[in-house]
């Protein structure tokens, strides 16, 4: 009985792993808080578990990507411009998209 368990065990597993995607992709737009895509912002994604850091500069409709993400890490992202910055916002592991959207905003002040 335990050979059989542990048989269905070692079957099921490759079939559990193969719904989640080898890498994910963070997308966004930088944006002001009237909705105005901000161009030239950089932006700045760590993972939370390695630390390491990316950075991005917006293009110039504010669009942002970062690509090969592991989709086994959180990472927390955000933007800053002329010495504004964005809330931060955070990317889950729990998050099972292959293409997640985060868009971010600054207020000019």
């Amino acid at each position: 009985m335990l050979g059989a368990v542990l048989l269905f065990a070692m079957q099921a597993t490759p079939a559990l792993a193969s719904h989640q995607p080898a890498t994910r992709t963070l997308v966004g737009t930088v944006l002001t808080k009237n909705d105005k895509p901000l161009a030239n912002a950089i932006v700045y994604l760590k993972n939370t578990r390695t630390l390491t850091v990316k950075t991005y500069i917006a293009e110039k409709d504010g669009s942002y990507s970062f690509h090969s993400l592991s989709p086994n890490d959180d990472y927390e992202v955000h933007a800053e411009w002329k010495g504004s910055k964005s809330d931060t916002k955070t990317l889950s592991s729990f998050d099972s998209r292959s293409q997640a959207r985060i868009n971010l905003h600054i207020d000019l002040k």
